[in-house]
């Protein structure tokens, strides 16, 4: 029943807009079937004004430093930019499953060697977490836990017992006591989230929020939760496999798009310190269609394979699929292949992936897809122990890329002994057994192969 004060309107569940009656479409985000009935106060709040804040030359601004604290988990600190920042707020977004709380719970029992921590769970019981820190063997003797889902409840206990690292498990399960919402709903996500990101500034605690995501694979909840934030994390992998990848999309104290690969095992989480390993494929001899691309996540250079497969296409329109490429970029450097090196695939499918599961968005990946694809289309492997980068151009030529050194040297250190590259960079030092083909446009790169 409706109370006193109160009044009835609707809400984004993917942009928190409000309106004054239900419709089928978002007028402002345009989202389909996304409002849901809410429940408003009507009090009114009163601001109070004083003096504003001086205004400052940005010379005379004094600079505090970022106290920084290593988890104990090296690629979860490459991720967060070099260890967990006090005061900062990380949220973790993944799918069931994944790994979000054994993560944290490993970096708590490692924090809690020296520092005050607290892991908040609100979906499971104590008594569950408690026994998957011991199916880990992790030390639970200076593991704290808290079971609770009301948010003035859980920061009146933080005040009192002031954690120096806190984990909530997850923020979709929180409710606050100042709206009639139901836990996970757009307006409480917003308020419990708004709170807990003030307690943390206030008292310069860690603060870990864990995320559910939507079907497309985005975190649940509108879309100001990632702005609220100073870190959002991605655990992504394949079910079926025993990877997961950590990837940065937005780092207020680090580099974003940083990425951090990890191995499910029995103990938890392992750390996986050689991740090019991991990406490619041992094949007992050379086969077509495989490119070895070195592509660099972050601050990480990393050799990736990337296989493609031509066929011929009986449909009136070929099929173009890639499965860790942007598909509209395969197109285009398909009509940079039969432009400039007279090879024609209009009535070919070609379909492109990227071992390992990984997402490749930068451009240096260009030359390594278009010497996958020519290889496959020909029937002719690529010269084993090759690595290849570089942009390719709507005109046709080879485009240098940044940080080519520290490619080579990711190459050269797992044992390649050829690289195809654009002739900008070049080494202009002796590269030891590296044999280096620099080329300017994309018929030399054809004719070499």
């Amino acid at each position: 029943m409706q109370k006193a004060g109160q009044k009835t309107s609707y809400q984004c569940t993917d942009c928190g807009a409000l309106a004054a009656k239900w419709s089928g479409q978002c007028a402002d985000c345009g989202a389909w079937n996304t409002l849901q009935e809410t429940l408003v106060s009507k009090t009114t709040m009163r601001v109070s004004r004083n003096a504003g804040n001086s205004i400052e030359i940005a010379a005379d601004v004094v600079l505090a430093s970022e106290p920084r604290t290593a988890t104990g988990i090296a690629e979860l600190d490459r991720v967060l930019g070099g260890g967990l920042v006090h005061g900062s707020v990380v949220l973790l977004g993944g799918d069931p499953g994944i790994g979000k709380s054994t993560l944290l719970i490993q970096t708590l029992a490692s924090l809690s060697a020296g520092m005050k921590t607290l892991y908040l769970t609100g979906e499971e019981s104590l008594q569950q977490v408690t026994l998957r820190a011991k199916r880990l063997g992790l030390a639970v003797d200076t593991l704290r836990l808290l079971s609770e889902t009301c948010v003035e409840q859980i920061l009146d206990t933080c005040r009192s017992d002031r954690p120096q690292a806190l984990v909530i498990d997850s923020i979709q399960t929180l409710y606050s006591e100042s709206l009639q919402s139901a836990p996970g709903s757009v307006s409480q996500v917003r308020e419990c989230a708004a709170q807990l990101v003030r307690f943390a500034k206030q008292t310069q605690t860690a603060l870990f929020l864990v995320g559910h995501v939507t079907k497309e694979g985005t975190l649940a909840g509108p879309r100001v939760l990632e702005h609220m934030v100073d870190t959002v994390l991605y655990f992504e992998g394949d079910p079926s496999s025993r990877f997961r990848v950590i990837r940065a999309v937005k780092n207020r104290f680090g580099t974003v798009n940083e990425l951090g690969v990890f191995a499910m095992g029995e103990r938890g989480l392992q750390q996986v310190s050689n991740p090019s390993a991991l990406f490619l494929s041992q094949h007992s001899q050379p086969v077509p269609g495989s490119a070895i691309m070195v592509t660099r996540h972050g601050t990480r250079p990393l050799l990736v394979e990337a296989q493609a497969l031509v066929d011929s296409s009986h449909l009136s329109n070929p099929r173009r699929v890639t499965l860790g490429l942007e598909q509209n970029r395969l197109s285009m450097l398909l009509a940079v292949l039969h432009r400039h090196a007279g090879i024609a695939m209009y009535d070919q499918d070609v379909f492109v992936n990227v071992v390992g599961g990984v997402r490749v968005s930068e451009t240096a990946a260009d030359l390594a897809i278009v010497c996958a694809v020519y290889s496959s289309f020909r029937d002719q492997p690529i010269q084993s122990q090759t690595a290849i980068f570089g942009e390719v151009g709507l005109a046709g030529e080879i485009r240098p890329v940044p940080f080519g050194e520290e490619r080579l040297y990711e190459a050269g250190k797992h044992g390649f002994t050829r690289a195809i590259l654009p002739a900008a960079n070049a080494p202009r030092k002796h590269t030891g057994r590296l044999e280096i083909l620099a080329a300017e446009r994309l018929a030399d790169v054809i004719e070499a192969l």
